[in-house]
């Protein structure tokens, strides 16, 4: 480990990047409620079981939708008692799809521990509410034998990139790209609906890049692509580049100075429209 490199209070390295990470900051907390309104499209409730997220994704918009001032990907509040509470929301409430994980990542490391998640899910299986979970990790796989259970569940994975070397900067504490896959295979293949969130399409990311990744997620058996922008939010352009201080020059150039970027946007999202047609696979703009 180079001088420059060394760990300091409250910080320790990344091993895949050799930048400094915050400590992760766990905390037990309660809830008074477990299923939300949501706005978001095809959702009628939102459940988030954490506040906060270990992935540490640094071009996450949660934050400024949560107007959380901690730092992101520093800290995860656990909902211990939110299994419990939803067990009696589920008995009075009006059925409606649950979105699981809208401001939070539901199978983010500490669900290893926690199981909250599952808690929750066993829960809503009692009255067969209709699911839908959005996740970067292949830990959901560890839920197969009641997602399969649902009448109505289906499963999206998030994945922006390809490459590991991205992963690793952008998304430094999520699963490698092939775990999301593979998880999205073995679900096809259990009978579950799947479908892939590809964002937000980053500038850096080569349109030949996203052409490979749709036709792999393909192969895995996705119905649905959904495509979103990179929403830089308030403080989102901070995060980002101070995530990237381990990055070449080039790449922190390019993360300075966004103005013009939507036209890579549209031009990504017009090809891979017309590359998921091709492979008959439905094709949305997120939100």
């Amino acid at each position: 480990m180079d001088k420059e490199q060394q760990p300091v209070e409250g910080c320790t390295v990344s091993e895949e990047t050799g930048r400094f990470r915050d400590v992760m900051r766990v905390k037990e907390v309660t809830c008074k409620y477990a299923l939300s309104r949501s706005r978001l499209p095809g959702y009628y409730y939102a459940l988030n079981p954490y506040r906060g997220c270990g992935h540490g994704c640094i071009y996450c918009y949660a934050p400024d939708v949560l107007r959380e001032a901690r730092k992101w990907g520093t800290f995860v509040d656990v909902k211990r008692n939110l299994p419990t509470v939803l067990s009696k929301e589920v008995k009075k409430k009006k059925e409606g799809v649950v979105g699981i994980g809208t401001v939070t990542d539901a199978y983010q490391p500490k669900e290893r521990k926690y199981k909250i998640t599952r808690m929750s899910l066993e829960q809503l299986l009692r009255e067969d509410f209709p699911i839908c979970i959005q996740t970067k990790s292949d830990l959901v796989l560890r839920d197969m034998d009641l997602i399969t259970k649902f009448s109505d569940a289906e499963v999206g994975f998030t994945t922006a990139f390809l490459s590991e070397g991205s992963r690793k900067l952008f998304e430094p504490n999520a699963p490698p790209i092939e775990n999301r896959l593979s998880a999205l295979r073995a679900l096809h293949e259990e009978g579950v609906r799947t479908w892939a969130f590809v964002g937000p399409i980053l500038p850096h990311v080569r349109t030949e890049e996203f052409i490979e990744l749709v036709h792999l997620l393909a192969e895995s058996g996705v119905e649905k692509v959904m495509v979103d922008k990179l929403n830089l939010k308030k403080g989102t352009r901070k995060n980002i580049l101070s995530g990237l201080q381990a990055a070449d020059e080039g790449l922190r150039q390019m993360y300075s100075n966004l103005s013009g970027k939507a036209e890579h946007f549209r031009n990504v999202a017009d090809v891979l429209k017309d590359e998921l047609r091709s492979l008959d696979i439905e094709f949305e703009l997120a939100f």
